[in-house]
């Protein structure tokens, strides 16, 4: 009986690239681990050149840190001689994060967004209605109506009433104000797991996504540990993991003052973490506790979730772990809030950012 006869794979060469192109993308996604570390990134990709012979006798690894600095990537030209992305760096970094995770998007009108409302709208969908009284002629489908009109009347004494009009329907367009909270807690680097790197690329993919398909929306990023801070767009690739412990209600409170500043009625937070809640700050002092579901942190929190509530904020929370504790403390947290969860893997967790984001798209929220 024949076997199976297993060999060394090779992955077939890729047509129309350059030498360049193919070390790109490999260096560009060791610059995002590295968080912005561009030597470090650059010492992994000559060892991994090393061990899987990416480059040939004709291209080496210098000639590409040439191309980097002549393609406007990266510079050394600091005061120590250090090696630095330049925005063009950052601007494909979220490119490329958005390609991956969202695939290639098409362009639309400036920012605008479906919602469930029909009616006399701002786009027209292929969707017909019968004629109600406040419809404008431009609504009218002309064609649909004549049709009617002969079925019901004939065509020998033609004529046309009320109840033959059809119109194509419509649908209103809103702007959304969303905020997006990551998690940079010592937890998320913790077992060997690597899971602010996804995070941070489900960062970049939506602001991108955010920049050029709804430019009218805003898109404010924060980022929590024992404290929590905003960050800029432009920051997300050096982002990294600190000493911290998980201060879920200071994100909260500074995704709430971020959105009362903003003028859009729809206002939303997506927040990314794979944790409980294990700090709040009392005055000058953190009071802290890692170990379990602490009911002073946890109360403290689920009054910021009832808070948001009845600001009509839904928090949709995309949780990192799938231990049964940390899922009972997610469904009370989406219950006080009357918002969203989900429990995703590394691997799914852009995917359910943009779905959840689209969802939120087509209804009040």
């Amino acid at each position: 009986m024949l076997g199976h006869r297993f060999t060394k794979y090779t992955p077939p060469e890729e047509k129309g690239k350059s030498d360049f192109d193919k070390l790109l993308n490999i260096f560009m996604q060791l610059v995002l681990m590295t968080s912005g570390n561009v030597a470090e990134a650059l010492q992994w990709l000559t060892e991994v050149d090393r061990q899987h012979g990416l480059t040939n006798g004709t291209y080496g690894i210098g000639d590409f840190i040439e191309d980097l600095k002549k393609n406007g990537y990266v510079t050394d030209e600091g005061p120590r001689g250090e090696f630095k992305l330049k925005p063009k760096s950052e601007q494909s970094l979220r490119q490329s994060a958005l390609e991956e995770i969202f695939g290639k998007l098409k362009r639309t009108k400036s920012g605008e967004h479906n919602t469930s409302h029909s009616g006399r709208g701002d786009e027209q969908t292929t969707e017909r209605r019968d004629y109600q009284f406040g419809d404008t002629l431009e609504q009218i489908a002309v064609t649909d109506s004549l049709r009617n009109a002969q079925i019901n009347h004939g065509v020998e004494s033609f004529f046309m009433t009320e109840e033959d009009l059809e119109v194509m329907e419509s649908e209103y367009k809103t702007q959304t104000s969303t905020v997006l909270m990551i998690d940079i807690s010592h937890s998320m680097i913790l077992y060997g797991e690597d899971r602010i790197t996804p995070a941070k690329k489900v960062a970049m993919a939506l602001a991108e996504l955010i920049t050029k398909k709804y430019p009218k929306d805003t898109l404010d990023i924060l980022v929590f540990g024992d404290d929590a801070w905003q960050i800029a767009i432009k920051d997300l690739p050096y982002l990294h993991v600190g000493p911290y412990h998980t201060n879920t209600v200071a994100g909260l409170e500074l995704a709430m003052d971020i959105l009362r500043r903003r003028k859009n009625a729809n206002k939303q937070i997506f927040m990314i973490t794979d944790g409980k809640p294990t700090c709040i700050k009392q005055g000058i002092k953190y009071y802290k506790n890692a170990f379990g579901l602490d009911q002073k942190i946890l109360g403290a929190t689920l009054n910021l979730a009832s808070q948001l509530r009845k600001l009509k904020v839904p928090v949709t929370t995309f949780m990192i772990a799938t231990d049964p504790y940390l899922k009972a403390f997610v469904r009370e947290f989406t219950k006080a809030n009357n918002g969203n969860a989900y429990y995703s893997s590394l691997e799914g967790l852009g995917n359910l950012v943009f779905e959840d984001f689209k969802r939120n798209r087509t209804k009040n929220l």
